[in-house]
């Protein structure tokens, strides 16, 4: 018994996989709280981007 729980201890088969999902899964949620946080200031950008160009067609290259 001694010696199992030894060796459930010191095993590290699966270690690295289970380190890897971790480390995604922080990733994941720091990414999903910048997007949420910043969402707004980047549709503001991407609209003002949009209004110039439709506003001043030739600024986009389409022009004669």
């Amino acid at each position: 018994m001694k010696s199992m729980l030894a060796r459930f201890f010191t095993e590290e088969s699966g270690q690295g996989m289970t380190e890897y999902a971790l480390i995604l899964a922080l990733v994941s949620i720091i990414a999903i709280g910048a997007l949420i946080g910043l969402g707004g200031k980047i549709k503001d950008v991407f609209e003002g981007i949009t209004g110039k160009l439709v506003s001043d067609p030739d600024a986009a290259g389409g022009g004669s």
